[in-house]
């Protein structure tokens, strides 16, 4: 915390521009103009933990104005801004270009040790996505992340989430933005690092009354020698302060839920057979919290990717969705419904015929566009009220960076990105304003569009397309790896798993999350429903501590012959999780894991989900001596509860 208080001291309330973000304007730097403006600050006490300030500077020769909100968390190490430029004059600007959100150096605070990198790959949809990775900048390194195509999260560079560890304790940083971001962390030949993040590309001029913005920054300060304590000090910042909100005001609960998806040979999106699975469901006495409609309910020809005309197709549902909402409210479930708005996947759609003007390339709906956006906030807004939908799921299956770029000219490059990116964010908080409470699904082709913006608004209730429907293990194996390297980062995550005829609670358990699907084609007979239940049952029964601490008890790993295990720990209600794998090549049995975080002074009664009774041992062994697990079978998993003894 006494780090976060000199650097607020140094860089936002001091009178000598040493600030954290930069720019260049009609040639010269941000460090030169801003000595020389008109600067104004304010202070507001926005609730009992947070503090926010804001500074202007504005230039009187041609108008233009920069605005850096900040808000300091009082319950957290936690700093962030965001900067506005805005053009109040009466003619356009000169070009600004370099626009960085992020420009700050930090010295090591004290000799020996290195700046040590941690940080995650993104998301495109294999195995490998979400990896953890661990780089050492060494004096005169540099290292280099950006997002690919547009979407925040997509592909190896795409995770615009970082741990910087340095001696002595170290820095978090997100960027959020969602679309093109880039960042770099430079080190210089003694003991200090620069770190750059903002949009990729600004080289523009500003139109009279126009406003862009730069990334949201945060960063969470943390002392000590473990970066993997740090990460259970940004789970808990992004439980209290990020997530969205249901209609209590509390954060989401675990959810159980089911989709057909139409993915099923012979099965088509329509009334009767969303309510056949409904009912066996029902019959069986599975529990869902929510029923999901996927893609294809529209007119489309039986062609999910054919976007655009975004009305019930009457032919599958003559009495539209509301007849399914109506169907699952009275079995006490709730309805999620897949939408697309930006991709116009159809030549003869409803927008590209309508509203050619709206789209970019034909292809993307311009949310930038202040008209394009008042229809899509008016149009979906009114079909969830009419049609009874609790829970809005937006998908983004098109990368739009190249739509962006090719709209600018050569003196407004990166404008129609920003402008878009504003649209899209407002977009959001326009139907979370009319839909108090509502939560919305951020899927991007699964899970590359997850950037702190996004998830100040959404949760993502699909990490990743990577799914497999035939059971092969090495699904399996890529979904453990999945959760091993989003839980250092997000405590609200969805997955979906479908029935496999082999190795059910193995496959099950890799896919396991705070938001689950276990879906099974329902018409087909042979299903063990008993399997189905204890499975579900199992999930109910650790779910929560998913959403506590979080740590690895192994390293990662995507190999066939190894063990893979974590644990989730809730030190407050005195309970925790242990999930292990043994891969289906590995010849040990067994295993030893030194668990943390527990009160050592303790005892904790310890349950193998899949075995008779249970053992009592102290927290103080547990930590220090370690438990040894046993897999027998190949592959094979352990799902493990402790709780503290009353």
């Amino acid at each position: 915390m006494r780090m976060k208080i000199k650097w607020i001291k140094e860089h936002l309330l001091n009178a000598d521009p040493a600030l954290p973000f930069s720019f260049i304007y009609d040639g010269k730097t941000s460090y030169e103009l801003l000595k020389t403006w008109q600067k104004k600050s304010e202070k507001t006490i926005l609730d009992n933990n947070r503090t926010q300030y804001t500074l202007t500077w504005t230039d009187d020769r041609t108008g233009l104005e920069v605005r850096c909100v900040a808000v300091d968390y009082s319950d957290y190490s936690v700093i962030e801004w965001t900067v506005y430029i805005k053009n109040k004059g009466t003619n356009s600007t000169a070009i600004l270009k370099d626009i960085q959100g992020l420009d700050i150096r930090f010295g090591k605070r004290s000799a020996g040790g290195e700046f040590v990198l941690h940080g995650n790959k993104g998301d495109w949809n294999a195995a490998e996505s979400y990896e953890p990775y661990k780089e050492i900048l060494c004096p005169n390194s540099s290292k280099r992340f950006a997002a690919s195509g547009g979407r925040p999260t997509n592909g190896p560079g795409g995770w615009p989430y970082f741990n910087l560890q340095m001696p002595g304790g170290g820095v978090i940083i997100a960027v959020g933005w969602p679309g093109q971001w880039a960042s770099s962390f430079v080190r210089d030949k003694k003991n200090g690092i620069q770190i750059l993040a903002g949009q990729e590309l600004t080289y523009l001029s500003l139109n009279p009354g126009e406003e862009i913005r730069t990334p949201l920054i945060a960063l969470q300060f943390w002392q000590g020698n473990e970066a993997a304590g740090a990460q259970n000090l940004w789970r808990r910042w992004m439980m209290a302060h990020n997530l969205p909100r249901t209609a209590d005001g509390k954060p989401p609960v675990p959810m159980y839920i089911f989709c057909d998806g139409g993915f099923f040979p012979g099965l088509n999106v329509d009334e009767s057979g969303e309510k056949q699975f409904i009912d066996t469901l029902v019959k069986q006495n599975i529990k869902i919290d929510y029923w999901w409609i996927d893609a294809g309910w529209y007119p489309c020809s039986g062609e999910w990717s054919k976007t655009g005309t975004w009305e019930y197709d009457k032919t599958r549902f003559p009495n539209g969705i509301k007849a399914v909402s109506d169907y699952v409210h009275a079995r006490d479930m709730k309805l999620i419904v897949w939408f697309e708005p930006e991709r116009v996947g159809d030549k003869d759609s409803w927008l590209a015929q309508n509203h050619p003007e709206w789209l970019l390339g034909n292809r993307l709906l311009n949310l930038g566009n202040p008209e394009a956006n008042r229809w899509a906030t008016d149009h979906f807004s009114r079909f969830i009220t009419e049609q009874g939908i609790d829970l809005y799921r937006q998908d983004f299956n098109i990368d739009p960076l190249n739509f962006w770029r090719t709209n600018d000219s050569l003196d407004r490059q990166g404008i129609t990105e920003n402008l878009y990116v504003q649209g899209y964010l407002a977009y959001w908080d326009e139907l979370r304003r009319q839909h108090p409470g509502m939560l919305i699904d951020a899927c991007a082709s699964g899970g590359r569009r997850n950037d702190l913006e996004t998830m100040r608004r959404a949760v993502p209730l699909l990490r990743s397309d990577y799914q497999a429907f035939d059971g092969r293990l090495s699904f399996a194996a890529g979904n453990q790896g999945h959760t091993y390297g989003i839980s250092s980062w997000f405590p609200f995550y969805g997955h979906g798993v479908y029935k496999s005829e082999k190795h059910m609670p193995y496959y099950v358990r890799s896919h396991m999350s705070p938001s689950l699907g276990i879906c099974a084609d329902v018409r087909k007979p042979g299903i063990d429903w008993h399997q189905y239940r204890l499975l579900v049952s199992q999930w109910r029964q650790v779910v929560d501590c998913m959403l506590g601490d979080y740590y690895p008890l192994t390293p990662y790993s995507l190999e066939l012959d190894e063990w893979i295990a974590w644990q989730f720990n809730r030190p407050e209600q005195g309970d925790a999780l242990i999930q292990a794998f043994r891969r289906d090549i590995c010849i040990e049995s067994t295993k030893t894991f030194h668990l943390n975080g527990l009160n050592p002074a303790m005892q904790y009664e310890v349950t193998n989900l899949d075995a008779e009774g249970s053992v009592k041992i102290s927290g103080k062994d547990l930590m220090e001596k370690g438990m040894t697990i046993e897999i027998k079978d190949k592959p094979g998993s352990a799902l493990i509860t402790l709780k503290i003894c009353k």
